[in-house]
């Protein structure tokens, strides 16, 4: 099982420095931010973006992989975007994840003054978006590009991606349409669990919603003809009431038990001095040796 970490943009970069920088010195396999315009309870304190905070990770880093957790197309332009993915790959010597999602209703959502999107508008504008940029990430040109919420005109990514045909996608889902996109076009599979009632989902409840979950991921890669052991899959730790970062030995029986579902990754939220995310780091830095 591998683990790694979520790193909040809250904090002023010299501040964020030190900990992007000891997410590697403490071996996570790898390190993720949050890519919001604003988020829930921190919306008027510190938030910084998120693309030009991996870039500075990436230059203050060398080996671990570094993304988004997930990004989605609530404020973004597959074209525009995948330019700057692509950026963020050359400058981390192809160390990049995009973790991506059909985002949800709330700020993000209406910060470029659009009307909220209704699910299946949402979830339609997701799978778009994702093929997009799947193709922007590996056609270095492309004259024509028509969809019906996405459209480009001689798009190019020259050189393209350092990695090939280009950087990974780390896919966040929970549904039949999203798990579908995931298995088509993902290297990776996201969920963090109870999506209708994360907050008041505990130990039990959270494993089984996990668990149907990823049987609608074995399912669709039957269905596709995928091999399921092909996509990693990815548990975000934190939305739920389960105690992660409670104690060590909290951490390896939760983690078990989702490594006997199917899970190949747990992610953890970096403790903060306040909710949310509040834990002890100690335990937090006794679980990094464990890597």
């Amino acid at each position: 099982m591998k683990v790694g970490v979520v790193i909040l943009p809250d904090q002023r970069w010299p501040e964020a420095r030190d900990h992007w920088r000891e997410s590697e010195e403490l071996g996570f396999a790898h390190a993720w931010t949050y890519d919001h315009l604003t988020w829930r309870d921190l919306r008027d304190g510190p938030w910084f973006g998120a693309v030009p905070t991996l870039a500075a990770a990436a230059l203050s880093t060398s080996t671990i992989r570094l993304g988004t957790l997930v990004a989605s197309p609530n404020f973004r332009h597959p074209v525009t975007f995948a330019k700057e993915l692509m950026s963020l790959d050359d400058i981390s010597s192809g160390r990049i994840t995009l973790g991506i999602g059909a985002g949800g209703a709330g700020w993000d959502a209406n910060a470029l003054g659009q009307e909220p999107w209704a699910p299946n508008e949402r979830a339609a504008r997701f799978a778009e978006f994702v093929q997009q940029l799947d193709r922007l990430l590996t056609e270095p040109v492309i004259d024509s590009l028509s969809g019906e919420f996405y459209s480009a005109r001689d798009a190019r990514a020259i050189p393209g991606c350092v990695q090939k045909p280009r950087l990974p996608f780390a896919i966040a889902a929970s549904g039949v349409r999203g798990i579908t996109v995931a298995v088509q076009f993902g290297q990776a599979w996201v969920t963090y669990g109870d999506t209708k009632d994360a907050a008041e989902s505990g130990e039990l409840s959270a494993l089984l919603a996990a668990k149907a979950q990823i049987t609608k991921v074995r399912d669709e890669c039957e269905r596709q003809g995928r091999d399921f052991h092909s996509l990693s899959k990815i548990y975000l730790a934190g939305s739920t009431r389960e105690p992660w970062l409670t104690s060590v030995s909290d951490f390896l029986r939760l983690s078990e038990k989702y490594e006997e579902l199917g899970f190949t990754d747990i992610v953890l939220h970096r403790p903060r001095k306040s909710e949310p995310y509040k834990a002890d780091l100690g335990v937090y830095y006794e679980i990094a040796k464990l890597n």
